[in-house]
């Protein structure tokens, strides 16, 4: 597993909450209890405590410590549900409306960040990303400056050195078919986020074409974001559009790309759009022997990541500290 050395004892400095939005699911249980055995993180586990502790106690895992919230009985609801209306007042939402909304444990869960009940939220093991993204964008929204909310997958590999390699990819799980200003957006946070991984990012705008050798609209997009982006951060080495090959093997880039300060060493990965960016990282993941940590939501207001439905406990423990890192 990635070492997490530098982030956990950050955390261990200045503990956060997290909260998840499935608290009776065993993976989450599993991945608190290990949390709550580390003392850097206190879980806020959403759903009925007896339930909770109920599926807690037949696994085996130890959640003593974990603070569980029951969205049907929450000694603040009312207080919510006026900062809930106030939030959505545009959409004219009534106090009935926003308390059934806030039945539901992803609102319920973004609601206790918003409030600051919670530092932080990972939820998706049993929702879909659009329903932890969609309250996020609602209740938390962009950060100032920021018109969109993207994604990135950080890929982890052991190297024969001992040290390991590590690459960000983006964006592979929220927007569909981004555009050339909002695929700059996307490359600058990509890019910090790159950076509490240690990674020294080095951003390559991906395409079929490199520097012009190939036609389409496509090229054009990437090749304008790659130029609005040099614009946009100039201390930021950047490269586009540029095929994969040339972004990563110097002996290509020195025929396709010469002279290139990113070529053949590109670690920070822009892709067109959410076909090329899902196929990319998973075709790492299982082909490359990567580790993949992410999707990673970039872009809002505050800490809030996205589980895959297939995850592990293994997964929700990283992304946990990973979120919580974030914050």
């Amino acid at each position: 597993m990635f070492g997490f050395g530098d982030m956990i004892e950050k955390l261990k400095k200045n503990p956060k909450k997290i909260v998840f939005t499935e608290g009776n699911d065993p993976r989450i249980l599993e991945a608190s209890s290990r949390l709550l055995a580390g003392n850097f993180l206190h879980p806020i586990l959403l759903g009925n405590p007896e339930e909770v502790e109920a599926v807690a106690e037949k696994e085996g895992y130890n959640i003593r410590g974990a603070e569980i919230i029951d969205p049907a009985n929450y000694d603040r609801m009312d207080e919510m549900v006026d900062m809930f209306c106030e939030l959505r007042k545009s959409k004219g939402v009534t106090p009935e409306e926003a308390r059934k909304t806030l039945s539901q444990a992803n609102y319920f869960g973004t609601m206790l960040v918003k409030m600051g009940v919670a530092d932080s939220l990972l939820g998706g093991a049993t929702y879909s990303t659009a329903d932890t993204v969609r309250p996020a964008l609602q209740l938390i929204k962009t950060k100032p400056g920021n018109s969109v909310v993207s994604s990135c997958f950080i890929l982890v590999r052991p190297s024969a050195t001992g040290e390991n390699e590590v690459l960000a990819m983006a964006d592979c799980a929220i927007n569909i078919k981004p555009s050339a200003d909002e695929l700059v957006e996307i490359a600058g946070e990509t890019a910090e986020c790159a950076k509490i991984f240690g990674i020294d990012p080095k951003v390559a705008f991906l395409s079929y074409s490199t520097l012009g050798s190939g036609k389409g609209e496509d090229v054009d997009k990437m090749r304008e974001a790659a130029q609005k982006a040099k614009e946009k951060y100039p201390n930021l080495p950047i490269e586009g559009e540029i095929q994969f090959d040339a972004a990563v093997a110097p002996r290509v880039a020195r025929t396709k790309c010469p002279g290139s300060p990113v070529a053949g060493h590109a670690n920070t990965f822009v892709f067109p759009d959410i076909n090329a960016g899902n196929i990319g990282y998973k075709i790492a993941q299982r082909m490359g022997n990567f580790e993949a940590y992410g999707p990673i939501l970039l872009g809002l207001n505050a800490s809030i990541n996205d589980l895959s439905r297939g995850c592990n406990a293994l997964e929700v423990y990283s992304m946990a500290i990973i979120t919580a890192a974030l914050a």
